[in-house]
């Protein structure tokens, strides 16, 4: 996801939160990275360069982020914190054994789960947003998917 400071200022100031360099710094970080970082894997990408950010200002502007709407968080199924910046409706894929979050978008999908909802007279319910994790690990090309 490429984005430029004036995008990445926007993008905070329509969250209703000042713009500082750390937020302009850390934000541009995550929405650089295709990986779903860590706060960790952020801290050292924006280290070098801007030494008066500490792991801690990292970690609490994250949760700045995910409070506001601006960052997803998604967890591995070893519960490692991961950050997503892709904020419309989508799933992820974890792969255990390659520590690889997948992004997938399907409408057909969510429509399937609202409609499940809807037949089991689960009632007086606003879907805000559909977040569908699977946890999995990559097999061999040639074999067919299932479930264990």
């Amino acid at each position: 996801m490429i984005i430029n400071k004036d995008e990445i200022h926007e993008k905070i100031s329509r969250n209703g939160l000042k713009v500082t360099h750390q937020r302009m710094v850390i934000y541009g970080a995550v929405a650089g990275m295709t990986h779903h970082p860590t706060a960790d894997h952020i801290f050292e990408a924006i280290h070098e360069e801007n030494p008066s950010i500490s792991l801690g200002t990292v970690y609490k502007t994250l949760d700045t982020f995910v409070e506001k709407g601006i960052l997803k968080k998604v967890f591995t199924t070893n519960g490692q914190m991961r950050y997503d910046p892709r904020t419309e409706n989508h799933g992820h894929i974890y792969c255990s054994n390659t520590d690889e979050i997948i992004d997938y978008y399907d409408k057909d999908l969510n429509e399937v789960i609202v409609q499940f909802f809807k037949k089991k007279r689960v009632n007086n319910l606003m879907i805000n947003n559909i977040t569908l994790q699977i946890n999995a690990r990559k097999i061999d090309p040639d074999k067919d998917i299932s479930i264990k």
